[in-house]
This record gives C-alpha cells, structure tokens and sequence, in this order.
C-alpha cells in the first residue's frame, strides 16, 4: 500500500510571522482606542474541556482568562508577550530555529529587566497562550522542545525534510534496533510507501525493545511507536497522521495504572494543556490494548498495591469526560475493586514471548485489528 501526505492546513512561515505580527499590533490599536491593553486566552483547566463531536475530541470551552495591563503585573506579562513576538518574528525571518529552554535564557539578554522571565515554566506558558491567539502551532514558530527521544520502527517507508536535504528512509531496513527517530516537527516527513497493517504505541522502553526484539514489527506488519511515557506532540502528532493518511488502525499499549491511563487518554482524546491543539494532535479512533484491570484478573499478574494517589486519580478519571464511557468506569471500578496495578513487563511473567506470541495477539484479534 502506498500514500503521500496532501495536508494543508498548517500555515506557512510567512503566515506564521503575519500572524504574530498582526497580534502586537492589537495591542497598539487599543492604545489609540485609549483601550487598556489585554489578550483573552481559554481557561487551561479540565471544567473548561468540552466534546466536539464534530472533531470527536476534547476542545476548550467559552471560559476566557485574560491578560491585562490593568496592573503593573499584568502589564509585564504584556510586555513579555511583545518581546516574545519580536524575536519570534525575527526568528521566522532569518529561518532559525531554538528550543523553548533557550527562549527562556535569551530573555536574559533582553534590554528590559520586566520582560525577562522568572521560569521556564513562564515562557512555556506564554507560547501557548501565543499558539491558541494566533491558531499558529509553536512548531511553525520554529520552536523546539528539548529532544523526547521516541523512536518508531516498522515497515514505513517516507522521505524526511532536512537542514542538509531530503533523505528517503526505511523505518526498518534502514535504521539499527533503536528506530528512527520522531522529528521535532512530523509534518516535514512525506510517507512514500507501508507494509503496515496497525500502529502500536507503546509507553514503556523495555516493553517498545522486548517486542522488537522478538520481531513483532516483522511478523505483525506493525509501525511500532515509543510513546517515552506521557508522550510529546510529535509523537501524537506522527501516530494522528499514520491513522488518518495511511488509514492504519491505533492501539495504545500501556501499564495498568491511572497515570498510564492518562497517556492513552493523551493520544486519543487530546490533553487539557494542549485541548487547542486537538484537531493536530489527538487520534480519537485510537484503542487502548492494554494492560487492563482485567488482564491483572485473569493472568493473575504481578501487582503493587494502589497508594492513596492512585486511588485519587482513579477517582477523578470516572470525573473525566475523556474516561466517561461504559468500558473505563467498568475497568476502573474494578481496579479499585481489586486495589492493585501491575507493569508492561509483568507479563514476562509467563515468559519473555508471552506478550508477542499470546497476550498482543489475543487482544488484537478480540478488538478486530488482527
């Protein structure tokens, strides 16, 4: 089966600039209004996640913050967001790139004291609020995370744009047994051709090494995808595109507790810190494989008990519009039930290729994807 990618909705680096630009002058039109200054952004919290059906993820509702220069704090929050735009915009201009760690400490140089951010975890919170204002993704700022280190391996062919030119490469036959590697932006790859047949995403590194190990990829025609636990945006964003332009099936293969519970929620559904993001990101065809609460049933599986944290968060996932189904209220009440979790790996229990020869084919068949 072969594809290329026809996606078009991202903006160009032109348009990304414009429209950065087009939002400092906001600021100056409501100087001349005599205006105070101010810049609404959604409310970033889980009672301000609503469903779009349409899109069939979790989106943000009406609920506004706003960004004001009716105090001396809120005007150097302002102040930050200008100056950020300036080196943004100057950044798209002579197509460069950084990381959001090195926005944070070239702050420091900036000619104004004020503007200067206290945290990193300030200047991360300011490039959302610029992405959801402008509709323009931090990627297409030419903003990098630090590096996540997922990798994928499986029978993927496809062409990946770089600073030294274009490369054509097998996620297989031309990489060693560590994968290629996700790009910081996945919308510079073209995939060319795929033998694939599914997507795995798999949270746990020894769990992604153990099933390439025993070949899984090769017998299963699968596009093996290493989550790295909660994963970043390029690796949802990698796993949307193969579901929705190579039209593969998405599985999520997780430990069995709450937390592991909320990176398929993640991939699936969207995250509330990046809800604006969703239509880019969150894959809500995506099925969750395991480990389930009933898997640690019937295997009788090693386990560790819940702690009180586990238990919390159990609890407020039954709250979670993105767990309100009839299948994870029955999982979860269970597993406060039974008051235990358990590991990928504890299904070595049975042997090192149990979960390659019995338990991933068994659950992939019962959910018709094999």
């Amino acid at each position: 089966m072969s594809t290329e990618s026809s996606e078009t909705t991202d903006a160009t680096e032109g348009d990304a600039r414009e429209r950065l630009l087009d939002l400092a002058a906001q600021f100056y039109d409501q100087f001349e209004r005599g205006d105070v200054p101010h810049m609404d952004v959604p409310t970033r919290t889980k009672t301000n996640i609503e469903y779009d059906p349409e899109q069939k993820v979790w989106v943000y509702g009406d609920r506004k913050s706003t960004r004001s220069a009716n105090s001396v704090r809120g005007a150097q929050k302002l102040l930050k967001v200008i100056y950020s735009i300036d080196f943004l915009a100057n950044q798209l201009e002579e197509d460069r790139s950084s990381t959001l760690r090195e926005l944070y400490y070239l702050s420091e140089s900036w000619d104004l004291d004020e503007a200067q951010f206290n945290s990193q975890d300030e200047s991360n919170q300011l490039i959302e609020d610029l992405e959801i204002v402008s509709d323009v993704r931090r990627e297409e700022f030419h903003m990098r995370p630090e590096e996540s280190g997922a990798k994928v391996m499986g029978p993927l062919r496809l062409r990946e744009q770089t600073n030294r030119g274009d490369r054509e490469i097998h996620c297989q036959e031309d990489v060693g047994q560590g994968g290629y590697q996700i790009p910081n932006d996945p919308d510079t790859i073209e995939f060319l051709d795929n033998d694939a047949e599914f997507v795995l995403c798999v949270e746990t590194g020894g769990m992604r090494d153990r099933l390439v190990e025993n070949g899984f990829d090769d017998e299963y025609n699968a596009i093996v995808v290493h989550l790295g636990g909660q994963p970043a945006r390029a690796t949802r964003r990698l796993t949307k595109r193969l579901h929705d332009e190579l039209g593969l099936p998405v599985t999520v293969f997780t430990d069995g507790d709450p937390w592991s519970y909320r990176i398929y929620g993640s991939v699936a559904y969207g995250s509330i810190k990046s809800a604006h993001l969703s239509k880019y990101l969150a894959t809500p065809e995506a099925q969750f494989i395991g480990v389930q609460p009933e898997d640690i049933v019937e295997y009788d599986l090693p386990t560790d008990p819940l702690a009180d944290s586990d238990v919390n968060a159990l609890e407020s996932e039954l709250e979670d519009p993105r767990f309100q189904t009839d299948y994870w209220e029955e999982q979860i009440e269970l597993q406060l039930d039974i008051e235990k979790k358990s590991e990928q790996q504890a299904l070595a229990s049975y042997g090192l290729d149990f979960v390659t020869d019995t338990y991933l084919p068994e659950r992939l068949d019962e959910m018709g994807v094999l």
